[in-house]
């Protein structure tokens, strides 16, 4: 198994790090648009469509990220867009973890279908307008969450219910704690620090999420990063809820060893149009 993840993650770098390092924008925007219609496919999947209905939405999903791209919005603000989808993520995400696994199943599936393609959509406009801004910026939007998810997991091992005596979300993750999430927070704050710093040392071309935030004051630069650091929780036991739901460990095998598309994205979904939100209105 080990053996497995370790040459799909090379696999997998070895096409997204060319893209991204690109002097065009145009290489990681097709990557990952491929990467958010295989998402849709799961998605589909994962939601009772069969094979040709979860082919059909992969292929919308697509359709949809083409129009975004052919209007030219990868290169607009838009910040009323971004506002709705973080608004929609932080209410639904709460919505859907009170309802919990059974609730799931009773939202229509037509609902539950759009929902999740129009998240994918906004999560793609996001990363490729964060790397027409800049791979800077992009990364420190990236690194956010994966430290997160790297200070959760140790933090969780060490510390696991050590000062508190109930698990984070027992029926979706059992294996989250609440130990994991402050540990992921602090982590996200130290990354954050660290970043600001070296911008300001290297004076950045391109300010990072950390220096837009920073620039208003430290105090926005905590605040949104607590705030990002938590919704990357919140994206990432959505996932776990909708896969109890369909009784699945994965949501697909397309990545020997990870899973699938969405079990390595969950966490960015939220994030993405959030970190564009956060951006754009701390340059205001």
């Amino acid at each position: 198994m080990l053996k497995q993840r370790v040459i799909t993650a090379l696999v997998l770098l070895a096409i997204l790090l060319p893209a991204l390092f690109y002097p065009s924008f145009v290489p990681f925007a097709v990557v990952t648009l491929v990467m958010m219609a295989a998402a849709a496919w799961e998605w589909g999947r994962l939601n009772g469509l069969g094979g040709g209905g979860s082919i059909g939405l992969g292929a919308a999903c697509v359709v949809l990220c083409g129009l975004g791209w052919a209007a030219g919005w990868l290169h607009q603000p838009l910040p009323w867009l971004w506002l709705v989808g973080g608004a929609a993520w932080v209410l639904g995400g709460a919505a859907l973890l009170r309802v919990g696994v059974a609730g799931w199943p009773q939202l229509p599936r037509g609902l539950r279908v759009a929902g999740g393609v129009l998240a994918l959509w906004m999560a793609w406009l996001a990363v490729a307008q964060a790397r027409v801004v800049g791979v800077n910026f992009l990364l420190s939007v990236l690194t956010l969450v994966w430290a997160a998810d790297i200070f959760a997991y140790f933090a969780g091992r060490a510390f696991g219910l050590r000062f508190t005596r109930n698990k984070l979300a027992p029926s979706i993750s059992p294996g989250k704690s609440w130990e994991g999430v402050w540990g992921g927070m602090l982590g996200v704050l130290v990354l954050a620090a660290a970043w600001t710093a070296a911008d300001g040392a290297w004076q950045a071309s391109v300010p990072s999420l950390y220096s837009r935030l920073a620039a208003q004051g430290v105090w926005l630069l905590v605040v949104g990063a607590l705030f990002m650091a938590a919704m990357s929780v919140v994206g990432d036991l959505v996932e776990s809820l909708i896969k109890r739901s369909a009784g699945v460990k994965d949501s697909s095998g397309l990545l020997p060893g990870h899973g699938g598309v969405l079990d390595r994205i969950d966490a960015l979904l939220p994030t993405l149009p959030l970190a564009m939100m956060l951006s754009h209105f701390a340059s205001a």
